[in-house]
């Protein structure tokens, strides 16, 4: 009886780890391509070096997390991004001072490219259950929009979604690595802010 029932909840288990997969692969934005945002945003198909989506400004193209994860790449943000990512500190979704200096930053690109959509996305190191960093990596991503609505950034114009700790950027177990899978990532859209 005892063995059935324990079957019983692994199945269970991973058929709601299944149905999370799903949900967030249903909420992820399409691989399709949006306009360019702005000219040489690409080779004349709005697509930069990468392959991935346009960006403003002739800037890298950048793809969501979910678009690196399906195309068997890393999911961070090229150095040339004129949006740069922030870390959190273990467990923690509270915006850190460094990360406040590069939300300032981006939030100054954001008001000088204001035909620009961006999707905040909240990560998290493996420690923990995936229920658990899939709701820190969401408080993160929030964490990250309140900031910049605080600097004047249009509410209308900032997605978030959680990926939690299923794209991390490092596999490795150790604290440097799980430093940088505990991130928020701005993805740049193209078209107009909702209202």
């Amino acid at each position: 009886m005892l063995g059935r029932m324990g079957d019983s909840l692994d199945r269970s288990y991973y058929v709601f780890l299944g149905l999370i997969f799903l949900g967030l692969a249903a909420c992820a934005p399409t691989t399709t391509q949006p306009p360019a945002l702005a000219p040489g945003a690409g080779a004349g198909s709005g697509q930069g070096a990468g392959g991935g989506r346009g960006s403003a400004g002739g800037g890298p193209s950048e793809r969501t997390s979910l678009d690196a994860l399906r195309q068997g790449e890393k999911s961070v943000s090229s150095a040339s991004s004129p949006l740069k990512e922030i870390y959190f500190d273990y467990d923690r979704y509270d915006v850190r001072a460094d990360a406040r200096e590069a939300l300032k930053a981006n939030a100054g690109w954001l008001k000088s490219n204001p035909q620009v959509r961006v999707q905040i996305e909240g990560h998290a190191d493996e420690r923990g259950t995936n229920e658990y960093n899939l709701a820190l990596g969401a408080k993160r991503a929030q964490a990250a929009k309140d900031y910049l609505v605080t600097l004047g950034i249009v509410e209308s114009r900032l997605t978030t979604i959680s990926y939690g700790e299923e794209v991390p950027v490092c596999k490795e177990q150790t604290e440097s690595c799980w430093q940088k899978n505990r991130r928020g990532r701005f993805v740049p859209a193209a078209g107009r802010p909702g209202s």
